[in-house]
């Protein structure tokens, strides 16, 4: 890759370690709604409407779950920021949420259990989350403003689904100026081409890519 310089950034900043102090990891739709023991269990049974997503749900169960509660553990040991974000209305009745949400049937009222966080990769006390009525946390939040008053550089990002909101995500972040690492193992699609395709089309333009352990290493040595 050619190292360009355009007034005094390169393209080898985007692999720069990241600076604990200047670090969120930043969990994207971990919620009920996504995923829970009751839908893997039916997911298991053929006939049913979760074996559709079966892939999806054995990879958040047997993957996904399990590097994100190391991810979060690591993260806090080195106290960097863990923020959360969930799709959930303002409302009971979704009267504000985006026309795609709408058109889309994705409306999570006010409250809802869909909408909590995962037990297993939960926020701990005073830990940030923030409800979104868009696929993009930075199109229907002000998480933009949040960031910038915790002094955050960099962003950590990991969650469902790869190809929508979490892509969403890097892309938004790096556009406002975050130096941005996308957590592949920790990531899901429904489907594994879907996934596959998201990394590709924003690792090395507008983030950088490592694994759940090469980013646990790194945590520990900032």
């Amino acid at each position: 890759m050619l190292d360009i310089t355009v007034q005094n950034a390169s393209v080898s900043d985007r692999d720069r370690a990241i600076a604990p102090a200047r670090t969120a990891l930043l969990s994207i739709d971990m919620q009920n709604a996504e995923w829970s023991p009751a839908q893997a269990e039916r997911a298991r049974q053929d006939g049913t409407p979760e074996a559709a997503k079966r892939s999806f749900l054995e990879r958040l169960e047997t993957i996904v779950i399990p590097n994100q509660r190391r991810l979060q553990a690591a993260a806090r040991a080195a106290n960097i920021e863990v923020i959360f974000t969930v799709i959930e209305s303002l409302t009971l009745d979704g009267r504000e949420i985006s026309l795609d949400h709408k058109i889309s049937g994705l409306f999570f009222p006010k409250g809802c259990w869909e909408s909590q966080v995962i037990s297993d990769v939960a926020p701990q006390d005073n830990e940030i989350v923030i409800p979104k009525t868009s696929s993009g946390i930075f199109n229907s939040t002000n998480i933009d403003y949040i960031l910038r008053n915790l002094g955050i550089e960099f962003l950590v990002i990991y969650g469902v689904s790869t190809d929508q909101c979490v892509e969403t995500a890097v892309r938004d972040a790096a556009d406002r100026g975050f130096l941005v690492t996308l957590v592949e193992d920790a990531c899901a699609a429904e489907e594994g081409v879907r996934h596959d395709a998201a990394i590709r089309a924003v690792g090395g333009h507008y983030c950088r890519v490592r694994s759940t352990d090469e980013m646990i290493a790194e945590f520990g040595k900032t």
